[in-house]
């Protein structure tokens, strides 16, 4: 068996068109959507990220805004920056490029963003609103892997997924999207003893580890869908994921690349999340 390609580039132009078009009709109405993006330090990682963002945001109209603050920056400072882009009418979405320096206490800040501006889905209250099936924002990366799931065309209601972390960013958000569309949902992570019993079980497999290629085919049911959101850069500067892909692709029967299959989606969905809190002003 030879697993089919999930082409993250392709289904996240699909999913910007679409924001394009929303962006076209809110700026007919008086309203441009404005995303401002924090980043703290100089991290290549993170700097690479944020440009990625601005540029799409730029590419599809919106108001484009990134503050780069030294990491020297006091936790105060940043809580007063949040606070002025809260009450910032021009602002509709603010994201707090992570990690953070260790003298700022992430939670704290994260906390500071109102709700209604939090795009990247990780305030308590989004939180608490995706535990409840409740309209609110859904972090990106997750919600990226539902599109996916759903612009291939691969059933989610009754089947079993095994999600492989456990990560406010990733694992548990992801989880909880797969229940609320009806899925049998397994959380397995570093301390589960015997991981191959479960990640064989999945209809859906979930890789967000952090460990490089950790999953192989011995861990996949034969035709399962596996889903790699890992990212690392091999000593050869070549970039893999979580999963082992060459060995993984003869089993599988859908399988996402690295790059180009999970990581555009987190762009997209960000700029879906941005779009609908201007679009939400309209409902007010």
């Amino acid at each position: 068996m030879t697993a089919k390609i999930i082409d993250g580039k392709q289904i996240a132009e699909q999913v910007i068109s679409k924001v394009e078009e929303r962006v076209k009709l809110l700026k007919g109405q008086g309203i441009t959507p404005g995303l401002t993006v924090i980043l703290v330090g100089d991290d290549p990682a993170s700097q690479t990220y944020v440009a990625s963002k601005e540029r799409t945001s730029q590419r599809l109209g919106m108001k484009s805004e990134v503050i780069i603050k030294p990491v020297t920056i006091s936790e105060k400072e940043l809580l007063t920056l949040i606070h002025q882009l809260n009450e910032d009418t021009t602002v509709d979405g603010v994201l707090l490029q992570l990690p953070l320096p260790k003298h700022i206490d992430e939670n704290n800040v994260l906390q500071a963003i109102l709700p209604e501006k939090d795009v990247d889905g990780f305030h308590p209250v989004n939180v608490g609103k995706l535990m409840l099936n409740q309209e609110g924002f859904v972090p990106c990366t997750p919600y990226g892997i539902i599109q996916l799931l759903d612009y291939s065309s691969i059933s989610i209601e009754g089947k079993h997924a095994v999600i492989v972390g456990r990560s406010n960013i990733v694992g548990k958000p992801m989880g909880q999207l797969l229940l609320n569309r009806h899925a049998t949902v397994t959380y397995t992570h570093s301390r589960t003893q015997n991981l191959e019993k479960f990640t064989k079980q999945a209809d859906l497999l979930i890789v967000a580890t952090g460990q490089p290629q950790m999953i192989t085919k011995n861990h996949i049911k034969p035709g399962a869908t596996v889903i790699d959101v890992g990212i690392h850069r091999n000593s050869d500067g070549r970039l893999s994921g979580d999963v082992d892909f060459a060995s993984a692709s003869e089993v599988a029967g859908f399988i996402t690349p690295v790059p180009g299959g999970v990581g555009p989606m987190t762009i997209a969905m960000l700029m879906e999340n941005t779009c609908l809190s201007a679009e939400r002003k309209l409902s007010k």
